[in-house]
């Protein structure tokens, strides 16, 4: 991995690279519709007055590094308008983009977004399970950071990946209020003289989640305020392709080391649960011209309703006529009917769902890839 001064347009992506400059600047130079994702933790002005300290009269290590310094309100809103702009050129029509931030900016950046013509997905709320108290007391403690994640537009096919992040939330449906303690410990990169090597550092398992949810093995992520580099290691173990913009030298430094160290996940390991959206799409006509359901045989609903096989893959019951779905709403008196779980035939004196046909033709599609 090396680091590349940005200077003028490049031809090719600078992949799995951190690029030293001002993130406007670079991201203005790379080609157009050419990431996959963009995870940006900007500056949050957090408009510190004077020092914070503990009861025991201990100074908090706040963050007040001067990237963190904006004249006022109007300064900060260019600089949001001009970073959103240029990431948003960067994406690919179906591309997306998760931001980060407190209560003092994450509203301005989510009102850009939509002024800029990106579709707001969700919003994250990130529960901090270790969060620093509030040592005036003059406050509720500030136990949260809030994501926002946006498509390039309102109609692009952005990627989720349903199946995936609910296999790693133990089969339960992913929520929107993400329960992650703040980076300490091991993880927490120290310098020489044993501070924090960023004040902001985010946790691994946060950036975890947000790929694995919204990207693919071979995606192109870039994250315009990279710091100790979160974002490239997690890409680089799960096989995503990555691209830092870093200002500052020192945050460089610490992100090309952290990252060389990193190991790439093997293939089988950085294959996750699919979604039954992305499966090869199967028309029901297709199980009956293999002959795995014959014209004129019967299906069975689980409350006892039937219907009839015709030859051109359609159903007829009592004075209904349609495809799988459309006869199973029509019976039921529903709008809609996944007539491939709706249905079933008799096998062996048992009833079988039709999506187990569905299933085995799925399986032959993939073993025909594979050869």
């Amino acid at each position: 991995m090396t680091m590349t001064k940005a200077k003028g347009a490049q031809s090719a992506l600078p992949l799995n690279q951190i690029i030293a400059g001002d993130c406007i600047e670079v991201m203005r130079s790379l080609p157009e519709a050419s990431v996959d994702l963009i995870f940006a933790d900007p500056p949050y002005n957090l408009q510190l007055r004077g020092d914070l300290h503990r009861p025991d009269n201990s100074k908090v290590d706040a963050v007040d590094d001067h990237w963190d310094q904006f004249s006022s309100f109007e300064a900060y809103d260019r600089f949001t308008r001009d970073w959103l702009a240029a990431a948003r050129r960067l994406l690919k029509p179906n591309g997306a983009i998760w931001v980060i931030g407190s209560y003092h900016n994450v509203f301005r950046m989510g009102a850009e977004l939509q002024n800029q013509g990106f579709w707001i997905l969700n919003d994250v709320v990130w529960r901090k399970s270790n969060p620093m108290p509030n040592f005036r007391g003059k406050r509720l403690t500030n136990a949260h950071e809030t994501l926002i994640w946006a498509s390039k537009s309102e109609g692009g096919k952005y990627t989720f990946n349903y199946e995936a992040l609910k296999a790693l939330n133990e089969g339960v449906q992913m929520r929107s209020d993400w329960v992650i303690p703040l980076c300490t410990g091991h993880e927490r990169l120290k310098d020489a003289q044993g501070d924090k090597a960023h004040p902001t550092q985010k946790p691994e398992a946060l950036l975890h989640r947000v790929i694995i949810g919204t990207t693919n093995p071979g995606d192109v992520i870039l994250d315009p305020f990279f710091g100790t580099g979160t974002t490239g290691a997690v890409a680089k173990m799960l096989g995503r392709e990555f691209i830092g913009i870093e200002r500052e030298a020192t945050y460089r430094d610490a992100a090309e080391k952290r990252i060389g160290k990193i190991r790439k996940f093997d293939k089988e390991a950085l294959e996750t649960t699919a979604s039954k959206r992305a499966e090869p799409r199967v028309p029901f006509g297709q199980v009956v011209e293999r002959g795995m359901l014959r014209p004129g045989e019967e299906l069975f609903s689980p409350r006892g309703r039937i219907a009839k096989v015709r030859a051109d893959g359609t159903l007829v019951g009592n004075d209904v006529k349609g495809s799988i779905h459309q006869v199973g709403a029509h019976l039921e008196g529903a709008p809609s009917c996944n007539g491939w779980t709706y249905w079933h035939f008799k096998r062996d004196g048992k009833l079988v769902s039709i999506d187990i046909l569905r299933q085995q033709i799925r399986a032959e599609m993939g073993d025909a890839q594979t050869h």
